[in-house]
């Protein structure tokens, strides 16, 4: 029993690293083989639209996967190149660590893209997670009382650091992200 630390060499590292940029680059492709080329030489600024990331098996059933995939995308469109792609799944995995989930939790809730969590922001992400089931009058309540007790510069509104603030307190909050399951074990084709 007890906690166990794995220690790897660096060669380890390495073939780890490059067989999981392997795997990516593999999933990236398949998404769209006509816009994807194996050789980046020609063509290194492609990026895939959202439509076709969303419907990846990991974001289909996710009620956030649209934020999701905007909140990874330099355009704020949804338009997805390799290296945000790989961002993504990094940070949606379970290694990843809880700081960096909640940064992009944060920016995911946050639909208006104010940098702060507005009451209509909750509306939204409440609606998201109970897939709508609460009448309009329990969802104002309860976003009114999340804001009441997060709220801790008295704004009317959560700051990152309220939120912060907010989920260490509730520290299952974050599990409502969908986590990407990146299989590095497996041989790179």
């Amino acid at each position: 029993m007890g906690n166990k630390q794995t220690i790897f060499t660096d060669e380890q590292l390495d073939a780890y690293q490059v067989n999981s940029f392997c795997r990516l680059h593999g999933r990236y492709h398949e998404l769209a083989p006509h816009l994807v080329p194996m050789d980046y030489t020609n063509e290194p600024d492609c990026k895939i639209p959202l439509a076709l990331i969303v419907n990846m098996p990991e974001l289909k059933e996710n009620p956030f996967r649209d934020r999701i995939v905007e909140s990874f995308s330099e355009d704020g469109m949804g338009n997805l190149s390799f290296n945000e792609f790989v961002d993504m799944f990094s940070v949606l995995s379970e290694m990843a660590p809880r700081e960096l989930k909640a940064i992009y939790a944060f920016k995911i809730y946050d639909f208006n893209v104010d940098n702060y969590l507005c009451k209509e922001d909750l509306e939204k992400t409440l609606n998201k997670l109970t897939k709508e089931e609460l009448t309009p009058e329990e969802v104002e309540l309860v976003c009114e009382k999340t804001i009441v007790e997060a709220d801790l510069d008295g704004d009317s509104k959560l700051s990152y650091a309220d939120f912060e603030n907010m989920i260490t307190r509730a520290p299952d909050f974050l599990r409502y992200l969908v986590f990407v399951e990146t299989d590095a074990s497996k041989p790179c084709l």
